[in-house]
């Protein structure tokens, strides 16, 4: 009897011992997935600490389009962003800050096609001139969204008047305008379970033509090429149009056959009752 109770204990206390050690494991790989999914690049950690002339270039980045679509100081400037000792090594990628008449190039490894646009724009045919970059209206480390919100007299008229520009913003927003709400639209149809396929990819290919003009300076091209998208837009319009008859037809036959069959059912219970009768 003794001998038994001896065993019992022994198992049971292997089980205990073995739940805890899984417990305590469990908890080292949750904690080290945990950090290592907080965890930030050394760049962040270490110029985080450091006088703000080397700092500020980190709380500058906090806010920016950059940071909101999880784009690291390595995304711009390479160099090894987990190895503290090597971060900064050309042999790691590491490149820098680009010289003024670099920085389009230097954005352009990721932004292809708004390169192409600036550097054929008056403003990039003034490169190295003195003419405006992508940091002009953009910012640096606080990159700002690309938005007509960036067409605006207090930007615009550090170089020059903001007369031609205002004639682009006003055109452009109001396709801007129709964009959106085409957007909407379709994404209100999509909930739905319609298929917008067709619609999205349509929309998605003007509204790149669209952005094309942004960096565009000439008044009477961004007028022209507004009215074709404008254009393209209408028939995107019209199709949701058909697509809304379409579906009130359906609605309104669906309708009819309700009302229909209720009607079928009441002729048939008064017609039940007086038979009883």
């Amino acid at each position: 009897m003794k001998y038994r109770t001896l065993i019992t204990i022994h198992y049971v206390t292997r089980t205990l011992l073995s739940a805890l050690l899984l417990v305590i494991t469990a908890c080292l790989v949750s904690t080290q997935v945990s950090a290592q999914g907080a965890a930030e690049p050394v760049c962040i950690t270490c110029h985080s600490t450091l006088p703000e002339k080397y700092s500020l270039p980190v709380t500058l980045w906090r806010t920016s389009i950059h940071a909101e679509n999880g784009i690291f100081c390595s995304g711009c400037h390479g160099g090894d962003p987990q190895d503290a000792v090597n971060a900064m090594s050309p042999a790691r990628g590491f490149l820098g800050a680009p010289k003024e008449p670099a920085i389009p190039a230097f954005c352009g490894r990721c932004h292809v096609g708004v390169l192409k646009d600036y550097l054929t724009s008056a403003h990039g045919r003034m490169l190295g001139k003195g003419g405006p970059t992508c940091v002009t209206c953009h910012g640096n480390h606080h990159i700002i969204k690309a938005s007509l919100e960036l067409i605006n007299e207090k930007s615009c008229s550090r170089c020059h008047s903001f007369d031609r520009a205002r004639t682009i913003l006003a055109s452009m927003q109001n396709t801007e305008a129709m964009i959106v709400a085409l957007d909407m639209r379709l994404i209100a149809f999509k909930s739905i379970g319609t298929d917008t396929e067709k619609l999205e990819k349509e929309l998605f290919t003007v509204r790149n033509h669209f952005h094309s003009l942004f960096h565009n300076v000439n008044v009477d091209l961004v007028t022209k090429e507004s009215v074709v998208i404008q254009a393209e837009l209408y028939k995107i319009r019209d199709a949701l149009v058909q697509m809304d008859t379409t579906i009130w037809k359906r609605k309104m036959a669906g309708a009819g056959v309700v009302s229909l069959m209720l009607l079928i059912a009441a002729v048939l219970h008064i017609f039940k009752k007086n038979f009883k009768l």
